[in-house]
């Protein structure tokens, strides 16, 4: 049985992972990413239920955070190129009590100076940036220790 459920948001061009700029973004797909979350979510004794999106509509994202996002345990979110300018997402962010944990494959801070700010990091609990793919089972398991002791 899981002991809660975590909403896996991933938004715009990272369907695109596996073939969208490799030599940053690695080569496996959203895909493989998700399918390996979601099985490292069940695993173990304080089994996690990962539920994903991805998509390329601001307005799509906003809808799951409102809907799935309001009644989960946990966001786990990948906000793209939306981390640097949406107010709305934020403000959808901020507008649930459910934490959330905002996440970048690349180390988004050595980057190009626009991507240096998140408009998003105030509203969230931490911030991974730079791990690659790493970075998304990090923030998995963050959330298992703090249900695991705040159950």
């Amino acid at each position: 049985m899981a002991i809660g459920t975590i909403l896996l948001i991933n938004g715009p061009n990272l369907n695109m992972l596996g073939s969208r700029q490799p030599e940053i973004y690695g080569n496996r797909t959203l895909a493989d990413i998700e399918s390996d979350l979601v099985a490292a979510g069940a695993a173990g004794s304080s089994a996690l239920e990962v539920v994903t999106i991805q998509s390329n509509h601001e307005g799509e994202i906003l809808d799951a955070i409102h809907t799935t996002g309001r009644h989960a345990d946990g966001i786990i979110i990948n906000a793209g190129a939306f981390t640097h300018y949406s107010i709305a997402l934020r403000d959808a962010l901020a507008s649930v009590d459910t934490p959330a944990i905002e996440v970048h494959i690349s180390n988004v801070h050595s980057r190009e100076e626009f991507r240096h700010h998140s408009v998003i990091s105030p509203v969230v609990v931490g911030q991974i940036v730079g791990l690659g793919e790493q970075g998304y089972f990090l923030a998995l398991e963050w959330f298992r220790n703090h249900l695991a002791h705040n159950s």
